[in-house]
């Protein structure tokens, strides 16, 4: 369709930074165009493990505990296929991007999905709901923090909570990462807390990242994971039979990134916490709306009063007034009846959004 405002993409608009680019050109001209090992170039796993000890004083072993993987995705894929057999279950809180729901039913495993409960202008955990969830059959727990699409930031004590649950019930503690650096609760640039902060070195977690949203490079598919030493060595050895490993020069970008990575974002954090603040505010002022303010990522999840299609809504917003949003049900339970927006644009793409969706709102 013409004249569509995309706001339905979970993607920055921004060009992946140039000394990022130049690092991997560099790194072809200087022969990275060979196989690497299954967990990734050992200089690439130390540069992760530098990022874990400066960010969150978290000392990590790059040989045992790390694995670079093509893409978050595939870090997501990997680590379920590691723990899931068939017939088991996976708990997953949600609204949540469907990738990992989808990936526990790709393994022949069971997706039990639990909804964050509201509560005031929050979301937060039902931590009964979850207890209630847990079966024999269970054998992972699955959240997002900072959340897509919520936004929703887990509170120390929250994934602290977790965490013991994980130990009493035996259980994998998988925590997707992959927007720590998009928060806003402290200084631009600072991280959301990682639950690597709380757990041992014996504790079965699990953390899923990615180069994509923090440094602008969705089309390199680059990523990690973070894992107890034995889950880690199977995580390498799987990769094999997937991708084999992340492209060699792929990778010494992505050291690029984490090593002068800093500046760049700081800025862009700064840019889009501005455009939440526009956002939010513009759509509080329409009617039929409520807006939780999220602490991370960079979406919106409103929810639209009386409203239980959220894939028709999308459909009447998109052909009316021509503002592409994903419907809350793509994101399963707890969903619907939301739409999400992903407001990491240009400040006049977002203003003309908001004229539009207001006066669709306003007629309706």
């Amino acid at each position: 369709m013409e004249g569509v405002l995309r706001l339905h993409f979970g993607e920055s608009n921004l060009p992946t930074p140039e000394f990022i680019r130049r690092a991997a050109v560099e790194a072809m001209d200087s022969g990275y165009t060979f196989y690497t090992e299954n967990a990734g170039l050992p200089s690439t796993r130390r540069a992760i493990a530098r990022y874990y000890r400066r960010l969150h004083g978290v000392e990590l072993d790059p040989e045992r505990e790390i694995v670079v993987t093509a893409s978050g995705v595939q870090a997501l894929n990997v680590s379920i296929r590691c723990v899931l057999d068939p017939g088991d279950e996976a708990v997953l809180l949600t609204p949540a991007w469907p990738n990992a729901s989808a990936m526990v039913a790709l393994c022949n495993a069971k997706p039990v999905e639990v909804p964050l409960a509201r509560s005031g202008g929050r979301y937060g955990i039902d931590f009964d709901a979850v207890q209630a969830a847990i079966t024999e059959r269970t054998r992972l727990l699955v959240y997002t923090s900072p959340s897509n699409p919520l936004g929703w930031v887990a509170t120390e004590a929250e994934q602290q909570a977790l965490l013991a649950l994980a130990r009493e019930h035996g259980l994998w503690l998988l925590a997707d990462e992959v927007y720590e650096r998009l928060y806003y609760l402290g200084e631009p640039g600072e991280p959301a807390h990682s639950i690597l902060r709380k757990a041992t070195r014996d504790d079965a977690v699990i953390v899923t990242q990615s180069f994509s949203k923090s440094y602008a490079m969705t089309g390199w598919r680059l990523g990690w994971l973070v894992a107890r030493a034995d889950l880690a060595d199977r995580a390498a050895r799987l990769n094999e039979f997937i991708v084999s490993h992340a492209p060699s020069f792929t990778q010494k970008a992505g050291e690029a990134a984490l090593e002068q990575g800093e500046p760049w974002i700081r800025e862009m954090v700064a840019g889009l916490r501005a455009n939440r603040d526009f956002c939010v505010e513009a759509l509080a002022r329409m009617p039929g709306l409520w807006v939780p303010r999220p602490d991370g990522a960079f979406y919106l999840f409103p929810r639209i009063d009386g409203v239980r299609d959220s894939m028709s809504l999308c459909r009447r917003i998109l052909r009316e007034v021509r503002v592409g949003l994903a419907p809350g049900v793509a994101f399963g339970a707890g969903g619907e009846g939301s739409l999400r927006l992903c407001y990491a644009s240009t400040r006049s793409l977002l203003e003309e959004a908001m004229e539009r969706l207001e006066r669709f709102f306003r007629s309706r």
